[in-house]
Order: structure tokens, then C-alpha cells, then sequence
């Protein structure tokens, strides 16, 4: 089976692109970055940050569907990743984000990720999506909250990231197209 090519998905700010090779040094700054990866399964040496981002390119082409590239459209920085994601014995279909530090506080993982749930609903055909959060990550509550998600309780992480502690918060189809056309 092959996939399209990944979409290219545009919001105001923000481009969402699949990871591109120039990505890859700031990639490797923000898994470098001990806050920003407080929440994301610690920091990450550069060899096994250039693992991480051929997963999640590689996973265009296995699942026809991965995170995105975020880039800031004023300034053509790479900033992030997000979008949908389910590797291997994930504990569902999940929106998830991660956003470089000097990136926070500005909207822009609640606009990308909105912008994914769309996707994720409209395009890829998902009934429900997750976001895989740790107990003590208030920001990212926060982003799934203004998304509309609801806490669903504890979830069970694949290895091997098994002893993570994390939660799950999400909404259905339904749920999010009502709340899309208020």
C-alpha cells in the first residue's frame, strides 16, 4: 500500500509540514532542551533525536499519516512538531504536540493542533482523538482543554516508555464537530 504525500495544512500563524531534513538541527535542540522535554520522556542526545524524527517521518510512509513539521509563518522557524500519531500499541489515535520553549505561551499548539483535529476527523477519518498528557504537564491540560478534550482517566503507555505516568484526554468525532460548528 502506498500513502499520498503528506499534506501541507496552513492556519494563520502556522505551517504544518511533514519533517524535512533542514529540520533537523532544531529537532535536535528542542529534544536537547531538559524543560522542554520535561514532559516528553527527558532529554535526548542528538543521535537519538535524529531517530526520532526519521520515526515520524517514516511514518508518513507506513501509516499514511504522522506529526507535522510546525513552522512559524513570520519568521520560517522551525518551532515543533505535532499532529496525529499512533505508533505500534499507542493507547489510541492521538493529536499530540510539542513546541520549542521560546515557541510557548502564544496559541500556537491549541491553533496547530485544532487545525490536526480537523485533519484527523475530516481527512484520516478518526472516531476519537487522544492526547497522551502527564499528571503534572498543567500547560498541556490546558491546550486540551481549550481544544475541548476531557479528562478520560489513566493510560497504559507501549514499551518503552511503559512506566510513564500519563493520562489521556480526548473527545469524540461528534464532540468535536459540535463544538467546531457553535
Amino acid at each position: 500500500m502506498s500513502f499520498a504525500p503528506a499534506p501541507i495544512l496552513e492556519t494563520e500563524r502556522l505551517i504544518l509540514r511533514a519533517p524535512a531534513p533542514e529540520d533537523f538541527d532544531a529537532w535536535a535542540m528542542f529534544s536537547a532542551d531538559e524543560e522542554t522535554m520535561r514532559h516528553l520522556g527527558g532529554v535526548q542526545a542528538r543521535s537519538v533525536a535524529w531517530r526520532g524524527i526519521c520515526q515520524v517521518t517514516g511514518a508518513w510512509a507506513i501509516r499514511g499519516f504522522s506529526m507535522f513539521s510546525v513552522i512559524e509563518k513570520t519568521s520560517g522557524r522551525w518551532i515543533g512538531r505535532l499532529g496525529p500519531w499512533q505508533p505500534q500499541d499507542w493507547p489510541g489515535t492521538e493529536v499530540g504536540w510539542g513546541l520549542s520553549r521560546d515557541a510557548w505561551g502564544k496559541g500556537y499548539a491549541t491553533e496547530g493542533a485544532a487545525a490536526c483535529m480537523d485533519y484527523a476527523f475530516d481527512i484520516l477519518g478518526w472516531t476519537e482523538a487522544i492526547h497522551t498528557i502527564e499528571p503534572a504537564n498543567v500547560a498541556s491540560q490546558a491546550v486540551a482543554k481549550r481544544l475541548g478534550s476531557t479528562l478520560l482517566g489513566p493510560a497504559a503507555m507501549p514499551a518503552p516508555y511503559q512506566d510513564m505516568k500519563v493520562e489521556a484526554w480526548g473527545q469524540t468525532r461528534e464532540q468535536w464537530l459540535a463544538r467546531r460548528n457553535d
